[in-house]
């Protein structure tokens, strides 16, 4: 088995005009997916993002920071997944209710790089 990370976009409000019975039924059919796929032996882990936090980068040596909310898409979300391969991963995308409750949606489908050794540094000597 192989290791993908679902990463799951929409806009920043794509609950937003949900009524309280949508919002229920949304959040009891994400449960339900994730449930499935953790029976399955598929889901490594999942969690939400909140909608708050930066963006930093540095250019010509000076760094900037600043709201990711200038657009209106974000990542919402991601799923740690295995599957036999990328077809697999994608159909088990398809499969989350995220894209019966919004037009928004996108989900990026990527395999994750086998895990890389890590030298140890021992510290300089006293």
């Amino acid at each position: 088995m192989k290791e993908y990370v679902l990463i799951i976009y929409n806009e920043i409000n794509h609950q937003a005009m949900f009524s309280p019975e949508k919002n229920r039924q949304y959040a009891d059919k994400v449960r339900d997916y994730l449930k499935y796929l953790d029976k399955e032996g598929k889901l490594i882990d999942s969690r939400p993002l909140l909608t708050d936090g930066k963006s930093i980068s540095l250019s010509h040596g000076t760094w900037k920071e600043a709201s990711f909310h200038q657009s209106k898409e974000i990542i919402v979300a991601y799923h740690h997944i295995r599957a036999m391969d990328m077809t697999e991963a994608i159909s088990i995308a398809q499969g989350n209710p995220e894209f019966e409750y919004s037009n928004s949606v996108r989900i990026e489908v990527r395999p994750l790089k086998a895990k890389e050794k890590v030298v140890e540094v021992a510290p300089p000597a006293a």
